[in-house]
């Protein structure tokens, strides 16, 4: 039986990551949005004191991120910010885009979504948690996850729903 390189396997997977965030961050500014990594994190838990009642209360925040001990780039969550001028209700007629209602012509007004980059699409609970804190507090207006495609090259993005409480 072949003994795996654990160093090796864990070089390969970090270079496979990174190929496939480049290429979400491509497929993103090839359908019109404005891309940029987010440099944030959520903290999961600080302590707070209440004045004058002595107690103690856990909340989360949102933190610079910082690298890890091995890692050269940063580590925020999500991975990219992607906004796009929000220009009302669009439709699409013989695959043109078209204003449906011009009323509704929003000139200064953006759409900005969080975007994670997940090869398999699966978040581990302390992301599912961040995601929720994030949505809850309208840090985004989504957050997408994108993942790879059943077809070879291809992107699937799907959005994180907020969990009722």
């Amino acid at each position: 039986m072949k003994k795996i390189d654990k160093q090796k396997q864990g070089k390969r997977n970090i270079g496979i990551g990174r190929r496939f965030e480049a290429k979400v961050y491509k497929d993103l500014e090839a359908k019109g949005w404005i891309c940029a990594r987010w440099t944030k994190n959520v903290e999961a838990e600080f302590k707070v004191k209440i004045k004058g009642m002595g107690k103690v209360q856990y909340r989360k925040r949102l933190i610079p991120a910082r690298q890890g001990k091995f890692r050269k780039v940063s580590t925020g969550f999500p991975d990219f910010i992607a906004f796009k001028r929000d220009f009302g209700l669009i439709v699409e007629k013989n695959g043109k885009e078209i204003i449906l209602d011009i009323s509704s012509f929003k000139p200064n007004i953006y759409t900005i979504e969080g975007i994670e980059c997940k090869s398999n699409g699966y978040l581990t609970k302390e992301e599912k948690e961040k995601c929720d804190w994030l949505l809850d507090n309208n840090v985004f207006s989504k957050i997408l996850i994108a993942k790879k495609g059943k077809k070879r090259g291809e992107i699937e993005y799907n959005e994180w729903k907020l969990k009722k409480k």
